[in-house]
């Protein structure tokens, strides 16, 4: 019986990053590499007209964004996982690309080990991060927070909410209105006290409710 393989795409402007990674994932049984890209344009092209399963994007690139990029990927294909791989450690870089529909941030000094785990991770809905960079999202809760009570409701739909997944989804999931989800999103957001979504989920990680 023959493995399934995951289609994966990589974009990085510097070909030496590009070209290591694309020799180390190949070696990978689980994954095919579909496209190797050095800006976002030449990702877009192909983007358009094929489907992969993750794309690892770094968030400096000559031509855009990968911010901007990782949004018009998810809003095109919201099932694509985008995982950043970048050097910048920035928190507000790391909740952008978050806030954004990425399911996670890589650093690019991550071994091969790490990097192949979390990409896993992300197949399997979890929101990733590299060691440090899980460092960096978590040290702000320092101080002891009050706890946030949610009815087992709320807890279901803060999970799949980590998941990336959108409103309507997430619905038709539980077999909701989408009215009747905004509304629950809504109360979860103010019972943690946060403003979107990328908060959500860094202070409902630091309270172990992911």
């Amino acid at each position: 019986m023959s493995q399934t393989k995951y289609k994966l795409a990589i974009l990085d402007d510097h070909p030496v990053v590009l070209e290591g990674l694309v020799k180390v994932l190949s070696k990978q049984d689980m994954f095919e590499i579909k496209g190797a890209f050095t800006t976002g344009r030449e990702l877009m092209q192909f983007f358009n007209d094929n489907q992969v399963d993750v794309i690892l994007l770094d968030i400096i690139l000559p031509d855009i964004s990968g911010m901007d990029l990782c949004k018009q990927i998810k809003t095109i294909s919201p099932d694509t996982i985008v995982l950043a791989l970048s050097n910048h450690e920035q928190r507000s870089a790391v909740m952008k690309m978050l806030e954004n529909g990425a399911s996670g941030y890589l650093l690019k000094n991550a071994t091969i080990e790490e990097l192949t785990a979390c990409i896993h991770a992300a197949l399997n809905g979890q929101i990733v991060f590299s060691e440090s960079i899980e460092k960096i999202i978590t040290r702000p809760a320092a101080q002891v927070a009050e706890p946030v009570m949610l009815t087992a409701r709320e807890q279901e739909i803060l999970k799949l909410i980590a998941t990336g997944i959108t409103t309507r989804k997430i619905a038709e999931t539980l077999f909701l209105s989408k009215f009747t989800v905004e509304n629950h999103r809504k109360n979860i957001l103010q019972k943690f006290g946060v403003k979107n979504v990328a908060e959500l989920i860094s202070t409902a990680s630091q309270r172990g409710l992911l």
